[in-house]
C-alpha cells in the first residue's frame, strides 16, 4: 500500500465545498482518506490580484503508482470543471501531489516530492497539522524545520 500526501487548494466558487467534493472523488478513485488537516485561508501566492484559496493537506492510501495517482487527479480537476489557462491563475480545484511514500520522482509530469514545498507556507502549515516530525526525503529536514525556516510571509489563517 502507497501512502500519499495531497495539496488541495480552491479559490473559486464555494471552496469549501469543492474540497470536500474532491476528497470524495479521491476516496473513491484512488484509496482511503488516512489523515486531513483543517481548512487554511490564504492569499493567493504568486498572481495576488485574486480571491484568497481555501487549502488543506490529505494523506491517502492507495495501490495506485504515482503516475497513475497523477492521472487520476487530473482527471478529478477536469470533471470538477478545473480549466487550465496562465499559471497561477485563479482555480475551482487544484490537487497536487506532495510525496508518494519516501520516493524521489523527477519525470517531465511528475516531480515529487514537489519541488516548491519549502518555499510556501500554504503547503507547509496545514501539512505540519498532520506530519510535523515526517522527513523530507531531498532536503533531510521535518516539515515543523522547513515550516520555521520557510521564506514566504504570507498570512495562513486556519478557518
Amino acid at each position: 500500500m502507497n501512502s500519499t500526501y495531497l495539496l488541495l487548494g480552491s479559490n473559486m466558487g464555494n471552496s469549501a465545498e469543492l474540497l470536500s467534493n474532491a476528497i470524495k472523488q479521491i476516496e473513491n478513485k484512488i484509496g482511503p482518506l488516512l489523515l486531513s488537516s483543517n481548512l487554511y485561508a490564504t492569499a493567493a501566492w504568486g498572481n495576488t490580484s485574486q480571491p484568497d484559496f481555501l487549502n488543506q493537506v490529505i494523506k491517502i492510501a492507495t495501490h495506485l503508482a504515482a503516475a497513475e495517482t497523477l492521472a487520476i487527479i487530473l482527471s478529478i480537476e477536469k470533471n470538477m470543471g478545473r480549466i487550465r489557462t496562465t499559471k497561477n491563475a485563479p482555480r475551482i480545484i487544484d490537487i497536487d501531489i506532495l510525496f508518494f511514500n519516501n520516493e524521489i520522482i523527477n519525470q517531465s509530469d511528475l516531480i515529487v516530492p514537489h519541488p516548491e514545498i519549502q518555499n510556501r507556507r500554504f503547503v507547509l502549515t496545514p501539512l505540519q497539522e498532520i506530519a510535523p516530525q515526517m522527513i523530507h526525503p531531498v532536503l533531510n529536514k521535518t516539515i515543523e524545520q522547513l515550516l520555521s525556516q520557510c521564506p514566504d510571509q504570507l498570512a495562513v489563517k486556519k478557518i
